[in-house]
């Protein structure tokens, strides 16, 4: 299970990382507590219906979070009526009383990316997802490490600008605040730019933009990029990294992000352990969540 602030998504998983069927719902975020479970209750019962279900013997569920993986429950900032919500419970219970995990949606992301994406074969990676906020999730000394809480990882509330603007979690300066798709497109109005006529305000048509050259539109991506270089910097020197892999929605915007995320880096990971850190863009794309989910349930990493 894959379950944000969107969509909700189920698949079913074999051993080898192979999705064998799908189902799909979107997430009623505004709705009650009663009617975003309900949608999770919809995809388990499409996948249960299929006949590969007879071989399911466990769940993984990512969530956008925090979640607290003790308790089984979960208060997604972008899923307003689960607060402390038992979500563990719910799906156990939707999915025939099979053993469900949980973990937050950016160690499913490191998950999937340690088991057969850009961070396969590295024992230590940071993977972030960078799109309207920024998660993250650890691989350390080969093994996925999500806390104790599953939390672990969650790099876009690093603080990198320590008098900058407050973030919705009570911080300031965080990654998020800078490098979140939203935040690049904002930084980018209040500096002057404009979206071409009829073109939605969104950060692909930042990225756009920046493609053509504007000045405005290139320097919120730079921008973007500083803040990332400085919390993967910083969280290389904290556990010692060999790759960080990057991906989401702005990290599609390619060397627009990518060159001057390398160049900032080098700037930043100075020390003699950290300078060698490889950037990478992730592989997994879209099913990284649900691959993730399987890969933490099956504890391939």
């Amino acid at each position: 299970m894959d379950i944000g602030g969107t969509k909700i998504a189920g698949a079913l998983v074999d051993a080898s990382g192979t999705l064998l069927a799908r189902a799909l719902r979107p997430t009623p975020a505004r709705e009650s507590a009663a009617a975003v479970l309900g949608a999770v209750q919809e995809v388990l019962a499409e996948l249960r219906a299929r006949p590969d279900w007879a071989r399911v013997d466990r769940v993984g569920v990512g969530s956008a979070g925090p979640v607290d993986a003790v308790a089984g429950t979960v208060s997604p900032v972008n899923i307003p009526s689960w607060r402390d919500f038992p979500l563990v419970a719910g799906v156990r219970e939707a999915a025939g009383g099979l053993p469900a995990r949980l973990i937050g949606d950016g160690v499913a992301v490191a998950a999937a990316e340690s088991w057969q994406g850009a961070a396969h074969g590295h024992a230590n990676a940071l993977c972030m997802v960078v799109s309207t906020g920024v998660g993250g999730g650890l691989v350390l000394d080969g093994r996925l490490y999500p806390g104790p809480s599953g939390n672990a990882g969650h790099i876009g509330h690093i603080s990198v600008d320590l008098d900058g603007e407050e973030c919705p979690c009570g911080g300031r300066g965080c990654v998020e605040r800078i490098a979140s798709g939203p935040s690049i497109v904002r930084y980018a109005l209040a500096h002057g730019w404009t979206p071409p006529e009829g073109a939605a305000a969104g950060a692909a048509s930042v990225a756009a933009a920046a493609g053509r050259g504007e000045p405005v539109p290139v320097a919120a991506f730079h921008r973007a990029a500083r803040a990332v270089a400085a919390s993967v910097a910083a969280t290389a020197a904290l556990v010692e990294l060999e790759v960080a892999v990057i991906g989401g929605g702005v990290a599609k915007a390619g060397p627009l992000l990518f060159d001057p995320l390398r160049a900032e880096l080098a700037r930043y990971a100075t020390l003699s352990f950290t300078r060698d850190v490889r950037v990478a863009p992730a592989r997994m794309g879209t099913d990284a969540g649900l691959v993730g989910a399987a890969a933490a349930a099956f504890g391939v990493v």
